[in-house]
C-alpha cells in the first residue's frame, strides 16, 4: 500500500455514493421513466448497482437492464429516454436521498482545521449543484466541478487537475475521496492520493479498489487533517 505521507492542503470529494446516497431518487426517476416508456421497472438495488459515470450512462444501463434480451433502443428512443429522465430526476433530487452519516460534521471540522474543500463529480452541474444546496452541503465547499465535455469525466484526471490549479496546490497536496474505481483511476492519473469510503456504489469489494486507504466515515479524515495517519488503512 502506498503510504499517505506529505502535507494535505486540500481535499476533493466525489458526490454520489461518497457524500450523498442518491440511489433512492435516481431509482425513482428511472422507474418513472421506464413506466412512461412502457418498460419493466427495476429494483432499487439493481439501479444503484448501475450508478456511475454520469446520468446519461445510467439511463443507457437502465434501459438495457429493463429491456433484457430485447433489441436495444434506437438512438432517437434513447435520446427521448434521456430527456425524460432529466426532467423527472430534476423534479426530485433530494426527496428520498440522504446525506451519509458523518458527512456534515466531518466537512465542518475539516474546514475548521484550515483545509480547502471542493466537490468533483461526473454528475451534470444542473443536478449536482442544486442537490448539494438541497442537502445543505454546498456551503462546505469552495467550489464544485462537473464535466462540461465527455472527456472531462473521471477517470480522466482533467477535473482533479483543474481543481489543483484553482486551489493553488500541487497534485500531491490534494487528497481525493471517492467510492469507486473511477475515482481511484482519476486520482492516480492526476498524481493525487486517494481514499475510498467503505460504503457507496463500489461494484465490488472496497478493498479491491486500489485506494491508498479506506475510511468508514468522512469524520475519519480528521485524524489525517494535515500529515497524520488514517484510522484504518487499506491492505492493498
Amino acid at each position: 500500500m502506498q503510504q499517505l505521507t506529505g502535507v494535505t492542503r486540500a481535499i476533493a470529494f466525489d458526490l454520489d455514493g461518497t457524500l450523498i446516497d442518491s440511489a433512492p431518487d435516481l431509482a425513482a426517476a428511472a422507474n418513472r421513466m421506464l413506466a412512461h416508456l412502457g418498460l419493466r421497472a427495476l429494483p432499487e438495488r439493481r439501479i444503484a448497482a448501475l450508478i456511475g459515470d454520469g446520468v446519461d450512462q445510467l439511463v443507457s444501463r437502465v434501459l438495457a437492464a429493463s429491456a433484457g434480451p430485447r433489441p436495444a433502443p434506437r438512438p432517437a428512443e434513447a435520446e427521448t429516454a434521456r430527456a425524460l429522465f432529466h426532467r423527472l430526476y430534476g423534479e426530485q433530487l433530494f426527496e428520498r436521498s440522504r446525506v451519509y452519516p458523518g458527512v456534515h460534521a466531518g466537512l465542518a471540522a475539516l474546514r475548521r482545521a484550515g483545509l480547502r474543500l471542493c466537490c468533483i463529480t461526473n454528475k451534470a452541474a444542473c443536478f449536482a449543484r442544486p442537490l448539494l444546496e438541497a442537502a445543505q452541503l454546498a456551503a462546505h465547499f469552495d467550489f464544485t466541478l462537473c464535466p462540461e465535455a465527455e472527456d472531462d469525466r473521471k477517470p480522466s484526471p482533467k477535473l482533479l487537475l483543474a481543481a489543483c490549479r484553482r486551489l493553488g496546490v500541487g497534485p500531491a497536496e490534494l487528497l481525493f475521496v471517492g467510492d469507486s474505481r473511477t475515482d481511484v483511476g482519476a486520482a492516480r492519473a492526476a498524481g493525487c492520493r486517494v481514499i475510498a469510503v467503505d460504503y457507496g456504489y463500489h461494484r465490488g469489494a472496497p478493498e479491491e479498489l486500489g485506494a491508498d486507504a479506506r475510511i468508514g466515515s468522512v469524520t475519519d479524515l480528521l485524524t489525517h487533517a494535515a500529515t497524520g495517519p488514517l484510522l484504518r488503512k487499506s491492505s492493498v
